[in-house]
């Protein structure tokens, strides 16, 4: 939710984001899930919800260092988006 503060993302599109997860997870068949767990398949979902809420998310649980770590990041997302337009 913090990461999507002043985006454009509504509590039914975060609503259907944790479902989405949710299902992830419990496909996975674990009995007990680490939290970081929980976090990185945020990734994903959030990408595709909204970029800047991804790049803000994935900071923390990616651990980005420094700007070298938000250009790759933005470069990644920069080929992915190249890539789906093709």
């Amino acid at each position: 939710r913090k990461a999507c503060q002043g985006r454009p993302v509504t509590d039914q599109d975060l609503a259907q984001l944790a479902q989405r997860v949710e299902e992830t997870i419990r496909q996975t068949g674990a009995s007990q899930v680490d939290a970081n767990e929980i976090g990185l398949a945020i990734l994903e979902p959030l990408r595709e919800l909204d970029e800047v809420a991804y790049l803000r998310f994935a900071s923390v649980y990616q651990g980005f260092e420094g700007l070298e770590d938000f250009e790759s990041a933005i470069q990644a997302l920069r080929t992915r988006d190249d890539t789906a337009a093709d």
